[in-house]
Parts: structure tokens; C-alpha cells; sequence
């Protein structure tokens, strides 16, 4: 296994908590590193669904750590519910979970300033999912960002909460909302903080003890590259690093101390929220949506679909590093008769072999498709590579040219068992 980052390589919600899932059977530690709750992985054993916000995916396993890094931001309110609930169904959650004593808190401020300033973008709304994200990553730049070092300390939260409030509440104001009681939202994350308190550490030495003691490590991405704040399709992003970057700066694990970048990839593609997907193609989305498919874990909202983008996966694996390719949801084309793939995008009279940073440029972007022949017969219950129909095998071959690495693992359902290593 050895130390390994997993990471989307398209717009998120490519299937990576089932792979990630996969894959901990071989790790010792596993560690979110970036976003909050607004990204949701989605694990099925057995006949149980899982439905993991902030809690990593290794959870669902017995003797694996779980690390909340620092680039995470945790609504406390939400991580005692899903550690609660966890706990409902059985799911042990104790010292098998450590929380970053820096990773940034997230308030009711931040989700109220998340929801009123996409009132004030209109048409031009981000299609964030209001959780306060952009606004806690916003305080965190500014340095007035309570952590959750903060969130244990009674005297200290109600310091600094009592300005960071006084001082919201004017902005709430002035955009129309209702200001907060102090008295309500600190009573509450007293109560949090106190919950929390003994999942709280610093992380960074206990994962550096732990690489020191031989453990595997796995980073667990949310989201996707293009949903990454300095090389997603701005301003259409979250506000973090979601690429293999922001392993190393949101768990404080060198970057010469990674010895390997998983991508992973929908055999199509997909997006939640707004945005240029040049590939977005109605057909698709209604036979996906119309299979119960490509709703979002975290909203529910029907994920926007379309036909597969090399142009973005090409850049995806440049950006991260990737050195081996995961595809799932291949069986979501088992029915499809003529398969697009994008190799480029047309803008005018130029042909843009590369992914354009200037997201309205995208936006006007025409794909250039090449056609393979669907193969048109159920794939789910394929155990091996030489199981898959002759067609689906070609097409996983020249959609792996294509991105330009090295294909790894192939999903063809949500099951732990779905699942092919090459």
C-alpha cells in the first residue's frame, strides 16, 4: 500500500468512497485532508449503505486510524451527528477517530453568509451547498478563523466567538438576514466542543510517529480537481485544495514521503452545481438519472451528466501526479449503443488540445468527439479483466491513452466485490 494519495480527477463525486473503501483493507491510517461537510462518500457492505460527510471512509473497517486532518474545516454540530449516528448502527467510533487541533470550525455565521451571498449572485450563483465552506476557508485566509483548539477551550470560544459574532452580525445585517443570538450558538458548540474533546490531538506528530512505526497511510480526497480553488474551473469551486497537493498541506505529511497518486474517474462524466462541463449531454443524463443513478450524496440533487472528457483527465493527471487510473461506473454504460469521448475542444476557429483556465471560454467550448461502439451486455457481474466484453475492454484501453496513465482498478458496481485490480 504504502503511503498513497486518492484523488478525483473530474468535477467530484467520481466514486472515490467506494475505492477509497477498497482500498483501507491495505492501509493502517486514513486521512481527509481537505473540504468539510459538503462532500459526501457513499460506501455499501453487504446490503448496507453508508453515507460518510466528514468521518474518513476507514471507519467502516476494524483496526484502521481515522485523521480529521488540519485542511479539513469540521461543523462540530455535524460531525457529532454522523458520529452519533454511526454509533446507532453499530459502527465503532472512539480512538479509532483523531481530530486535528488546527483544522478551522465552522460556524452558523459561515453557512448563513454561504447562503445569503448566493441570493445576492443570482444567475451567477456557485450552486454551493450553503454548509459555510467558503466563508470558514475565508476566515482561515483572513486569520480570524477559531480551530478547533479553540472550539475545547470554554473561556477561549466564548472570547473570540462573541467578536466573531458581534462583528457577523453586522454583515448578516446589512445582506438582509437575521442576526445570531451569541448566547444560543455558544451554548451549542459548548456542548460540541465538549463531545469532541477527546477526539482532538495534534496530527501531525501522531501521523509522523505512525509513518515512523511502518504504517500505510491513505489520503482521502473529496471532491475533484476541478473543483480545486487554484485549478478548478474558478469561480465555479469549493475553496480548497481538493488535488494531490493538498494532501501534504492539509495533514502535514511531506510531499517526498508520498510514494504514490490514485485518480479516479467515471467512465463518463459528471458535475453538481454550476459551471462550464463541456461535455454535458441531455441523452446521458436522462438515461442515468432514469437508472436511479447520478443523484449527490451530500444534496440529493441530480448530478449533471455527460459523455467522457480526456481534455480534462489529461490535465487532471498532469496536476496531480497520477500514476494509476481507477474507472468506475463502467456498467452505467452497458446499455448505450454509440459511446462519445471528448479529445478536444473547438472555440471558434482554435482547437484547444489542453484544458483553457478562463472558465468562460470553457463555457463556449464545442467538444471534439470521437465515437466507440457500446458493447451492450451487463458488465456488473465481471470479476476480471478478461470477463468484460471485448468492447468495454477497448474502451477502457483508449480512454487510459487518452488521460495518459496507467489503468489500476475497474468498478463495475457499488460493492466491495465490484471490483477488478489489474
Amino acid at each position: 500500500m504504502a503511503n498513497t494519495i486518492l484523488v478525483g480527477a473530474q468535477w467530484g463525486d467520481e466514486g472515490k468512497g467506494k475505492i477509497i473503501d477498497v482500498l483501507t483493507e491495505s492501509a493502517d491510517v486514513v486521512v481527509r485532508y481537505a473540504g468539510g461537510n459538503n462532500a459526501g462518500h457513499t460506501v455499501f457492505v453487504g446490503k448496507q449503505k453508508y453515507v460518510l460527510h466528514l468521518v474518513p471512509s476507514g471507519i467502516l473497517r476494524k483496526n484502521k486510524l481515522c485523521v480529521i486532518g488540519n485542511g479539513v474545516v469540521v461543523d462540530p454540530t455535524g460531525l457529532v451527528d454522523e458520529i452519533k449516528g454511526l454509533h446507532k448502527i453499530n459502527v465503532k467510533v472512539g480512538k479509532n477517530l483523531v481530530v486535528s487541533e488546527t483544522a478551522h470550525v465552522v460556524f452558523p455565521y459561515h453557512r448563513e453568509l454561504d447562503a445569503q451571498r448566493e441570493v445576492l449572485k443570482g444567475k451567477n450563483k456557485i450552486g454551493t451547498t450553503k454548509r459555510g465552506i467558503g466563508p470558514a476557508y475565508g476566515d482561515k485566509a483572513a486569520r480570524v478563523g477559531l480551530r478547533m483548539n479553540d472550539l475545547i477551550d470554554p473561556a477561549r470560544l466564548e472570547h473570540k466567538l462573541s467578536l466573531r459574532i458581534k462583528e457577523n452580525n453586522e454583515v448578516l445585517k446589512a445582506l438582509g438576514a437575521k442576526p445570531l443570538s451569541f448566547k444560543t450558538v455558544f451554548a451549542e458548540y459548548l456542548q460540541q466542543g465538549k463531545f469532541l474533546k477527546p477526539f482532538v490531538a495534534n496530527t501531525v506528530v501522531l501521523l509522523h510517529q505512525k509513518m515512523q512505526a511502518g504504517a500505510d497511510i491513505l489520503f482521502e480526497g473529496a471532491q475533484g480537481t476541478f473543483l480545486d480553488i487554484d485549478h478548478g474551473t474558478y469561480p465555479f469551486v469549493t475553496s480548497s485544495n481538493t488535488t494531490a497537493g493538498g494532501a501534504c498541506t492539509g495533514s502535514g505529511v511531506a510531499p517526498n514521503r508520498i510514494d504514490r497518486v490514485v485518480g479516479v474517474m467515471k467512465a463518463y462524466t459528471t458535475r453538481v452545481g454550476e459551471g462550464p462541463l463541456p461535455t454535458e449531454n441531455a441523452e446521458i443524463s436522462d438515461l442515468l438519472h432514469g437508472m436511479g443513478r447520478e443523484f449527490g450524496a451530500t444534496t440529493g440533487r441530480a448530478r449533471r451528466c455527460g459523455w467522457f472528457d480526456s481534455v480534462a483527465t489529461r490535465h487532471a493527471t498532469m496536476v496531480n501526479g497520477i500514476d494509476d487510473l481507477a474507472v468506475t461506473n463502467l456498467d452505467g454504460l452497458d446499455t448505450v449503443g454509440t459511446i462519445k469521448v471528448c479529445v478536444a475542444y473547438r472555440h471558434g476557429k482554435t482547437r484547444y488540445d489542453y484544458f483553457p483556465n478562463d472558465a468562460q471560454i470553457l463555457a463556449e467550448c464545442e467538444p471534439v468527439y470521437v465515437e466507440f461502439e457500446g458493447w451492450r451486455t451487463p458488465t456488473d457481474k465481471c470479476k476480471s479483466w478478461k470477463q468484460l466484453p471485448a468492447k468495454a475492454r477497448a474502451y477502457l484501453n483508449a480512454i487510459t491513452e487518452l488521460t495518459g496513465t496507467k489503468l489500476s482498478i475497474v468498478s463495475v458496481g457499488p460493492a466491495r466485490a465490484q471490483t477488478m485490480f489489474l
